[in-house]
């Protein structure tokens, strides 16, 4: 039975990020209350997301993994990105990485199912009426990029807009994506076809695919006011047919994409995890994963406390603060860095771009570090 009070912690927001973090926390005993809602925002979840080893590595011990569908959790074995020049291209595979999978794509609709129905079974979590405010030694913050709690706080975070929009919608396709994710780099958009086993097509599984397209403000007005056959012709000119005839399976989704980072992270008696800590953008697929990091950092930091510290300790939480600085600023400067590479209309910084890419894929060594890096979280 959920405890009814007094509570260790408080999760303020029930995004994937924030059920995970109530989740992790009391699996070590400590009585959580989690405010947010209950039930998922109406309407159709188009997204994908990318998940990592690390990631997955978390879901696993919070014993979700398994509880998410076969079918919307599709292991990628191969991955090519392509440049804007002719044989600029630069092929990752599971086996050439000493790996079974590079990483998993998933429905972000079974996924959070799958965490809401852990959290209600969790024995040591609570799930607050709307308006409560219980006390807690600790306030775990994760109500996402537009966090109230952390304006509350008089937290800064800047953003740099990129002026860009990020465009998500699912696909099937004639031709079977054999767990290929495919990516295209080009000044000014970034597209990427992802290898994800629903929707089927015409009852065969293994032809769906999650579409995330980074592309200009003006180019997003354009391409969501198109029709459906309209907009897959685009998509179908954009990709070369290189994923084979696409069909448009769901309703189209568009966001503003940003960088940012908060500071501070974390203050006596609150933390900042997920989107309401940092913000990237989405050309690696890495916010969830680094959503997930601070989770499994976070519940280690306070695991490991001394007995006599508080949850709310500054000390305490400034641990987790510092182990989290180095992985997100890193992620931050390679998408923001790919991004300004890949986005000059500049001819020597395209051909450096191009060069590049097809150097670093005759350099396996390079290639096992920068998966690694990706599979780490």
């Amino acid at each position: 039975m959920a405890p009814a009070g007094p509570f260790d912690v408080l999760v303020r927001g029930s995004g994937a990020v924030g059920l995970a973090a109530a989740l992790a926390l009391s699996r070590q005993g400590l009585a959580v209350a989690l405010a947010g809602p209950d039930q998922p925002p109406g309407g159709d979840d188009v997204r994908a997301y990318a998940l990592n080893a690390a990631s997955v590595a978390l879901l696993r011990q919070l014993k979700v993994w398994d509880a998410i569908p076969a079918d919307a959790r599709t292991a990628v074995h191969e991955m090519r990105v392509e440049g804007d020049a002719p044989g600029a291209a630069l092929a990752f595979s599971a086996w050439s990485q000493g790996l079974a999978e590079l990483a998993f794509i998933v429905d972000a609709a079974e996924l959070e199912r799958a965490l809401r129905a852990a959290v209600r079974f969790a024995p040591h979590v609570a799930w607050l009426a709307p308006g409560a405010e219980p006390a807690a030694a600790l306030q775990v913050l994760a109500e996402g990029r537009d966090s109230a709690s952390r304006e509350r706080l008089g937290v800064r975070m800047p953003r740099q807009a990129y002026g860009q929009r990020g465009l998500a919608a699912r696909l099937v396709s004639d031709r079977p994506h054999g767990g290929l994710a495919r990516q295209w780099f080009r000044s000014p958009d970034v597209l990427a076809l992802l290898p994800l086993d629903r929707p089927a097509f015409e009852g065969r599984p293994g032809h769906g695919l999650g579409l995330v397209w980074s592309v200009p403000d003006e180019r997003a007005d354009a391409l969501m006011a198109l029709s459906d056959d309209d907009f897959v012709a685009e998509l179908m000119a954009a990709s070369g047919g290189a994923a084979g005839t696409l069909r448009l399976a769901s309703a189209r989704a568009q966001w503003p994409l940003l960088l940012a980072q908060a500071d501070p992270v974390c203050g006596a008696g609150w933390v900042l995890v997920g989107d309401a800590a940092h913000l990237v953008h989405p050309l690696a697929g890495q916010g969830l994963n680094l959503g997930f990091g601070d989770v499994e950092a976070l519940a280690r930091v306070i695991a490991a406390r001394e007995p006599w510290r508080p949850l709310g300790d500054l000390r305490l939480l400034q641990r987790y603060a510092r182990e989290r600085a180095a992985p997100v600023a890193a992620m931050a400067r390679l998408t923001d860095g790919l991004l300004q590479l890949f986005a000059s209309p500049l001819p020597w910084v395209r051909e450096l771009r191009n060069r590049g890419l097809t150097l670093v894929d005759h350099l396996p060594p390079v290639k096992r570090l920068l998966t690694g890096r990706a599979a780490g979280g």
